[in-house]
């Protein structure tokens, strides 16, 4: 009997039915005020059978067909858009198929964050201290990489995860994170000079029980720096980092994924600044970051998306203001921004969690020159 089930962290479907080899499910939303498109479940029972799964509500299947693991998630590949037709794919499962776990995208949770940092546990340049706890009695960590005796003349925050269902990014900070870690000359400077401080699920309850995130209701965790704070993990970083940050804060970083799909959702992003001087700030970093890429996908800084364009516009913040915007008026701070990473491809390029790090390790390089003309 074919058994679907989201039971694991980070799991999410509705499964309304199963009809012989069709089986008819769709996304939870949960507190989601709108509608969005994270989904991550488990298939079992249908070991050498073919099976066509049908989502009931809007199409939520990315440009690559969903994402799949045969090991438990811990490794994923893209089944790929031959397999799907129009809101459904089909899969046919090999006879000794035990689980099988299929996603919009490539999920990341705490035990992928765990097997990472467990390669640097003997690290002097890594301590991993605690925010917080959520709300549910989670961890939310706090990870200072880089230069950490005090004598760090460059501070840089970076956070990710604010909205919980943009796993991508997160293979990304596993790149900065490690290229800061690293032996070579790029880890050497930062190990030298900056002091980084990273939190890398923000919303971290979000994360581990498969919520969407975005647009949660009464407000999502990236709307969520001015007046009270809703979310506890949001309120202590307003209350954290300035003192931290010691004036020495020149950079924070803040990693998304965006829509779905189409046109500038398929490419490399900064989110761009309402205010002329960050906005100059953000193309200045941008085209070193062109410059110093070596990844084969694509970052170009004309992809950029200026304030008033598109969704970025004023009327998209009326909710709140957002880590970004706040971090930017911090003192010191010269580069505050988001950079949204799509979640299947860039362009005509397929994205996958080694590609991810490895703009993650540019993304790093671009910070070094960046902060070597401003000191």
């Amino acid at each position: 009997m074919i058994m679907i089930d989201c039971d694991f962290p980070g799991g999410n479907i509705i499964a309304e039915r199963i009809d012989g080899d069709d089986v008819f499910l769709r996304q939870d939303l949960r507190d989601t005020d709108r509608d969005w498109f994270y989904w991550y479940f488990r298939v079992r029972g249908a070991a050498g059978r073919t099976v066509r799964f049908h989502f009931t509500g809007s199409n939520v299947i990315g440009t690559r067909g969903p994402g799949m693991s045969e090991d438990g998630g811990v490794t994923w590949r893209w089944l790929g858009n031959d397999a799907v037709d129009g809101q459904s794919f089909v899969y046919a499962f090999a006879n000794d198929a035990d689980d099988v776990r299929f996603s919009f995208g490539m999920p990341y949770v705490q035990a992928d964050l765990d097997r990472f940092l467990a390669s640097y546990v003997d690290s002097d340049y890594l301590v991993a201290e605690t925010l917080c706890e959520t709300r549910k009695g989670r961890d939310v960590e706090m990870l200072y990489v880089g230069r950490l005796d005090g004598g760090a003349d460059l501070r840089v925050l970076i956070a990710a995860r604010h909205h919980c269902c943009e796993m991508m990014q997160s293979y990304v900070l596993e790149g900065i994170m490690a290229a800061i870690l690293g032996e070579g000359d790029l880890g050497r400077w930062f190990q030298g000079r900056v002091e980084c401080l990273v939190i890398p699920f923000v919303d971290k309850d979000g994360v581990e029980d498969g919520d969407q995130g975005k647009n949660r209701k009464p407000r999502d965790h990236n709307r969520d720096y001015v007046g009270e704070s809703v979310h506890i993990e949001t309120a202590v970083i307003r209350e954290r980092v300035p003192d931290w940050s010691a004036g020495k804060l020149k950079v924070a970083i803040d990693l998304h994924c965006p829509w779905i799909r189409s046109n500038r959702n398929e490419t490399i992003y900064l989110v761009g600044s309402e205010s002329d001087a960050p906005w100059q700030e953000q193309i200045r970093f941008s085209h070193i970051l062109e410059a110093e890429r070596t990844g084969s996908l694509p970052f170009f800084a004309a992809d950029n998306l200026p304030f008033g364009v598109e969704w970025n516009t004023a009327e998209n913040y009326a909710a709140g203001k957002s880590f970004g915007r706040w971090a930017g008026e911090l003192p010191g701070v010269q580069l505050a921004t988001a950079i949204e990473f799509p979640y299947a491809n860039v362009g005509d390029l397929d994205t996958s969690p080694e590609l991810a790090r490895v703009f993650g390790r540019d993304l790093a390089a671009a910070l070094k020159v960046y902060l070597e003309t401003i000191v």
